[in-house]
């Protein structure tokens, strides 16, 4: 059985982290919400990252937050996890996140894979190339805090901005513009 599914993700005013009656929506209700967030028009990858979700939260109990396992249950389908110094590994994941769109991210050089290039780079310049790049076609990339020396993040949609702040708020999860880092 899956959460209720308010994924028309129109401005209705339906505030995701809570019902209309006020009542908070549970974790797992949330976490739905945003993995149809991050997987905008494509409900099948939500479904399975979410039963992978289920299976995490069954084999560790509670011990783990909800952006931890949410990270497990997407890592390199529908987000990114990457060391703070690790540029080639962020370049990569957001090559493929943007291309489950058709979009090739424009890194300012002609080979982002360059050594040269991504030793003269940190994570957060790549962010922010990224955000910009994807904020011209209608997407927003996001970070988290991961409370150590990493980056996280994900791509929703530009128009679910105020969703997917919502949605983190409810998870407990601090997140921001990936133009932002943390």
């Amino acid at each position: 059985m899956l959460p209720d599914n308010e994924s028309d993700y129109e401005d209705d005013g339906y505030d995701f982290a809570g019902g209309d009656d006020g009542e908070e929506l549970d974790d797992e209700a949330l976490v739905w919400q945003l993995l149809l967030l991050i997987n905008p028009g494509d409900e099948d990858s939500a479904l399975q990252q979410f039963a992978r979700y289920r299976e995490a939260r069954e084999e560790n109990g509670d011990e783990r937050e909800p952006a931890e396992t949410v990270q497990e249950a997407i890592d390199w389908t529908s987000g990114f996890y990457v060391d703070w110094k690790d540029t080639a590994s962020f370049v990569d994941v957001l090559d493929q996140l943007a291309a489950r769109w058709n979009l090739r991210i424009e890194w300012g050089v002609e080979d982002p894979t360059d050594d040269e290039f991504l030793d003269r780079v940190d994570v957060p310049e790549l962010m922010s190339i990224a955000y910009d790049r994807l904020r011209e076609h209608g997407y927003t990339l996001w970070n988290y805090d991961t409370g150590g020396d990493a980056y996280a993040g994900w791509i929703a949609l530009r128009r679910d901005d105020e969703n997917m702040k919502a949605v983190a708020t409810g998870l407990g999860i601090d997140v921001q513009p990936a133009n932002e880092a943390f």
